[in-house]
């Protein structure tokens, strides 16, 4: 029986054609894709028309995620490790998208955070996405390819402005910007790299640091979250997503290297 993932794709419909930022025919890999941002971008670009595979290091959530949304397959994948990556490496048969997206927080000043915990931001925010991208550009950057590949680093607008308390989660952010803009440098014909910096996002993750660091005054931190983005409320996962979307879409095609901001106007002030 021929394996529904690497058969030739259906004709698309007039209507797909008629629609924007289609990515028929793709191949797409979203670490951290079974929660938060990670899931709202699997839908979406399964929405889109590509084929995702959902890497995550919770396979129940990805494999439940998969089976919900179609077109995507899970991938158990711990992006901190090399041998998990090689195995996830090893089932693809191509890639055309690539969205890390995968990454964890930390509160603390440079006093107050122990080197283990600085390590460990650097492990899964910064070496994981080096990691991992490294391992998969064979597959982004095959020579038999038709169109141009595409990565999309989710970084933070901790990475471009000063955020009291999050010592470790800055340092890794901006090295993700870093890192965006010298590989689009680097491959600058066959390879496209931008990077979504979201503001405070309504996901798993910031109730995560709410139930964590917050417990007891958890609405009144919730309130302060959306006070200092001047729109007034919290991003949703969704409106990443749609970038996401957009950067990875041939309408996109003259932009690389770009970094931006979806903050509800906090860099602005």
């Amino acid at each position: 029986m021929t394996d529904p993932r690497f058969s030739a794709p259906d004709p698309i419909s007039l209507e797909n054609q008629l629609q924007p930022f289609r990515l028929d025919g793709r191949q797409a890999l979203v670490t951290g894709g079974a929660s938060g941002i990670g899931e709202a971008t699997a839908k979406e670009l399964v929405r889109a028309g590509a084929f995702v595979w959902i890497a995550d290091i919770n396979i129940a959530a990805a494999q439940a995620l998969a089976v919900s949304i179609g077109s995507s397959q899970a991938l158990q994948l711990d992006v901190t490790k090399p041998q998990s990556i090689a195995q996830a490496v090893a089932a693809l048969r191509g890639l055309d998208v690539l969205v890390n997206n995968a990454g964890i927080g930390h509160v603390g000043s440079i006093e107050t955070t122990e080197p283990d915990d600085f390590d460990r931001l650097l492990s899964v925010n910064v070496r994981a996405v080096y990691l991992v991208t490294r391992a998969l550009m064979p597959l982004l950057l095959a020579p038999d390819k038709t169109r141009t590949s595409n990565i999309v680093n989710i970084a933070s607008v901790s990475g471009l402005v000063g955020i009291k308390q999050r010592f470790a989660y800055c340092t890794s952010k901006g090295a993700v910007i870093a890192m965006t803009r010298q590989l689009a440098v680097e491959y600058p014909r066959n390879l496209r790299v931008n990077a979504i910096c979201p503001g405070t996002i309504e996901t798993p993750f910031v109730e995560g640091y709410l139930e964590k660091f917050h417990k007891e005054n958890k609405e009144e931190v919730r309130s302060e979250l959306r006070a200092r983005q001047p729109i007034g409320r919290l991003g949703q996962p969704e409106e990443i997503a749609s970038m996401v979307r957009y950067l990875a879409s041939d309408e996109a095609a003259f932009i690389s290297g770009s970094i931006f901001t979806i903050d509800g106007g906090w860099t602005a002030a």
